[in-house]
């Protein structure tokens, strides 16, 4: 009778451990690529939110680094764009993906630069109900020693760069950072190029808010500004349209299920996304995970 059971055993073992791996990807195998995107600003590519470089006579700024692993690839594909050193990072939000790195970079003098509930949220960690993920908190070494409310600039490498912090919307803690001479915009995560968004309500972040950051980015860029996405491929202001619509026709069809009292389980099952998913829900944030979200921060949000 064991025998019977014993494969069935093998095999959840098996699974879980494939979960467990899709989870963590095997950092030795990952590329860092890097593409130029205009003037001094580069985009890099690997695991985890995508980083931003600036690159000059002045030294390098970067923005966002990935997961702690990566840090000495992400210093080779820096060192390939430019002999001269990293000056300042900046933070885009707090998340792990955008912020793994902190402590190795700060370690070699870099300036760590970020919206002020950035370092808070790092400082004290979470219990993250919404995605059943627990962060401790960050080394004290990982942290941002240079932090600002509203907005900070930098005047490098023959631009003028300027890092703004938006009202709640991924987080409470996010800016995008617009080089206004190489008309670059580096979003953070509040654009998901071609995916779903990730809405952290539980770190102060609103879907509504979201919907406000797109639209402030639409009035701030130009009609050729290049969009380096916290995920997703290099963008152009017909992609941040096309986001920004989707988030408002979803926002349409579920606020008032919500209004009616839908728990989040009642608005997956009614699948009000279902047209929208295949072009939208492939990545992280499949349609329930994301519908899960946005149930959430809609019934926050509710007068």
């Amino acid at each position: 009778m064991h025998s019977n059971h014993r494969p069935i055993v093998v095999l959840a073992a098996v699974l879980v451990a494939a979960a467990a791996q899709a989870q963590t990807p095997d950092y030795s195998k990952v590329e860092i690529k890097a593409q130029h995107v205009a003037g001094s600003v580069y985009m890099l590519t690997g695991a985890g939110g995508n980083i931003g470089v600036s690159a000059g006579d002045d030294g390098v700024v970067l923005i966002d680094d990935q997961f702690a692993p990566l840090s000495d690839k992400i210093k080779a594909a820096v060192a390939a764009i430019s002999s001269r050193p990293i000056r300042f990072l900046i933070n885009t939000h707090w998340h792990g993906d955008h912020t793994g790195g902190n402590e190795n970079f700060a370690k070699s003098g870099i300036l760590i630069v970020a919206q002020e509930n950035v370092r808070k949220r790092l400082s004290a960690g979470q219990v993250n109900e919404l995605f059943d993920r627990t962060v401790p908190a960050a080394p004290a070494g990982a942290l941002p020693v240079v932090t600002f409310t509203d907005a900070i600039a930098f005047h490098l490498n023959g631009d003028d760069a300027d890092a703004v912090h938006v009202p709640p919307a991924h987080t409470d803690g996010d800016a995008y950072v617009h080089f206004r001479k190489a008309d670059v915009v580096h979003t953070g995560d509040l654009f998901f190029n071609g995916t779903y968004p990730v809405i952290d309500v539980p770190s102060g972040g609103s879907f509504a808010g979201l919907i406000a950051a797109a639209d402030r980015l639409l009035q701030v860029i130009g009609p050729d500004t290049k969009l380096i996405p916290g995920h997703g491929p290099l963008g152009t202001p017909a992609d941040l349209r096309a986001y920004r619509d989707m988030l408002a026709q979803v926002r349409e069809r579920v606020a008032p299920m919500v209004k009616a009292g839908k728990t989040a389980d009642e608005v997956i099952a009614a699948k009000p996304t279902a047209d929208l998913d295949a072009k939208w829900g492939q990545g992280y944030m499949t349609p329930a995970r994301f519908l899960r979200a946005v149930h959430m921060s809609l019934l926050r949000e509710r007068p």
